[in-house]
């Protein structure tokens, strides 16, 4: 009796408590209808009425308004359930710069002149500025770093010109990958590799290289009747292949010893390699404002998509176009960071489709609004992925599996 009285007394503590989030969900719900409302007619009054503010004129002149959101109301478990949240950014090109210390120079033991002018041996080489002679500064030896922020860095601190909070969609994935690829080398291109290498390193001239070559592969190499033999071959078809009969090195030095040269066949890093993500939204209107809202959202992703003119004169917008706007995307789980699913980097939406005839048919409503629409979204990554992104400070393990 204690054991059933005291799962009564969690049953009725549970449905308090339900009762309560139920109080508070239908609290937000009013706030999140009202606040819909107000931004459909906002946009409304914006497209009809002179006198709304220049502020709000600025804001609403694509026809879309700042906030978007579908469905505009939510049941109680989509309330706190996951979305995907999509934010506009103006693009901001990737910048490379340079920074380097400067010092003072002093002209070498012995003297010496510098623009027209002569110093005697350790004395300050000095320039004119304002009228007045100061020391002359010069890049620091050594002290130059570079820096090439690619666009997703840049894009940071940006604001965000509309964000579209949608459905998570249901099929959903990341795939990873980098590029790659075979390649070979026979000893001779390793030899001349190395040497060319200790020359660039000034270890060497380019006639100790040869040299260098030549005893690597002499000596106790050319000892060898077989390699003696190979080396002939090989000399022999180069000869032949340069009165253009075409005779392959390796064909010549196979036909003749039985033997290829081997070539050191390894698997190397090439390159790394763009995420794309193909997502697909379905829209089912159910009232006047879902279906503003969801014309709003279309107008928005067609609009930062398009490219844009420099010139408003001209038709086909001058000598430039500049880029459209890019993207931001965030799985969430109720109002933060889903905890388990991908991350992404800056992304440009490259293709968009929306098929309006969804169900099968052409049905709409009174207004013309289709019954059913589905939205197909690609989005690909401005930048790569690198192993640096992975920073345990930066990406921590709660907000799920990484990018």
């Amino acid at each position: 009796m204690a054991l059933y009285q005291g799962s009564y007394s969690n049953f009725a503590a549970r449905r308090a408590a339900r009762h309560g989030k139920t109080k508070q969900y239908k609290a937000a719900l009013e706030k999140k209808e009202n606040a819909n409302n107000s931004v459909v007619k906002q946009v409304e009054n914006t497209q009809t009425n002179p006198t709304v503010s220049k502020k709000d004129e600025g804001r609403l002149k694509v026809g879309h308004p700042e906030v978007m959101s579908y469905p505009s109301a939510k049941g109680m478990e989509e309330n706190t359930g996951d979305s995907l949240l999509i934010k506009c950014f103006k693009y901001i090109p990737p910048s490379i710069s340079a920074t380097y210390e400067l010092e003072q120079r002093r002209a070498p033991e012995g003297g010496g002149s510098y623009m027209g002018n002569k110093y005697e041996g350790g004395q300050t080489i000095m320039t004119t500025k304002n009228g007045k002679s100061v020391p002359k500064l010069f890049p620091k030896a050594g002290s130059a770093t570079f820096s090439n922020d690619g666009a997703s860095k840049k894009l940071k601190n940006s604001k965000e010109i509309f964000y579209v909070e949608l459905p998570i969609p249901q099929d959903i994935n990341d795939s990873n990958s980098v590029t790659w690829s075979d390649d070979n080398m026979n000893i001779f291109q390793i030899a001349g590799l190395a040497a060319v290498s200790s020359v660039m390193k000034g270890e060497f001239s380019f006639e100790d290289a040869k040299n260098l070559i030549q005893a690597g592969i002499g000596d106790d190499a050319i000892a060898d009747e077989n390699l003696k033999d190979q080396l002939t071959t090989i000399i022999s078809g180069k000869a032949i292949d340069a009165l253009g009969n075409n005779i392959n090195t390796g064909s010549a030095l196979g036909r003749q010893t039985g033997s290829i040269l081997n070539s050191n066949l390894e698997l190397l890093f090439n390159g790394v390699n763009l995420r794309t993500f193909p997502f697909s939204i379905n829209f089912s209107p159910r009232t006047k404002g879902e279906s503003d809202m969801v014309k709003y959202i279309i107008r928005a992703f067609k609009s930062s998509m398009a490219a844009k003119k420099n010139s408003n004169d001209l038709a086909q917008g001058g000598a430039f176009l500049s880029a459209p706007d890019v993207f931001s995307l965030e799985y969430r789980h109720g109002t933060s960071l889903h905890p388990f699913l991908n991350s992404f980097k800056h992304c440009a939406l490259t293709g968009m489709n929306v098929n309006y005839t969804q169900s099968g048919t052409y049905a709409t409503y009174g207004d013309g609004t289709p019954v059913n629409l589905r939205m197909n979204l690609t989005f690909k990554e401005l930048n790569p992925i690198y192993f640096e992104d992975y920073d345990e400070k930066e990406m921590p393990i709660e907000n799920g599996v990484g990018y």
